[in-house]
């Protein structure tokens, strides 16, 4: 099993927010499908402010480059979900040029005693 951590921004916009919140209580069944299906075991996202941190477990075999695009062309309504949710975020000042979800580090782990695994 193999976890990632990422962040980024919502726009800082009350009515944004709200619109993130709404459509992550009613997400389209199909993107939940296709998550599942490249490899995704668990999916949550915290919110704080406007600054959001999505922890992903995966299958070992799951590789970022290759299994999102992989989501993204299992329906069209995964592309569509993706399109829409890019009109909410702002990538953090961290991530890179490009980058939308900037990845995190690990400098803690309790099961590896202290040592990220």
């Amino acid at each position: 099993m193999k976890v990632f951590a990422q962040t980024l921004n919502l726009k800082d916009d009350p009515e944004v927010i709200r619109q993130y919140r709404y459509h992550h209580a009613h997400p389209y069944p199909e993107v939940v499908e296709a998550l599942r299906a490249v490899g995704i075991i668990n999916l949550e996202i915290f919110l704080l402010g406007r600054r959001l941190f999505m922890y992903l477990t995966t299958v070992d075999a799951f590789d970022p480059a290759v299994d999102f695009p992989r989501y993204l062309a299992r329906h069209p309504r995964c592309q569509a979900w993706e399109d829409l949710m890019t009109t909410f975020q702002e990538p953090v000042p961290e991530a890179q040029p490009g980058q939308k979800w900037a990845p995190m580090e690990c400098v803690f782990d309790l099961q590896a005693g202290g040592l990220p695994a």
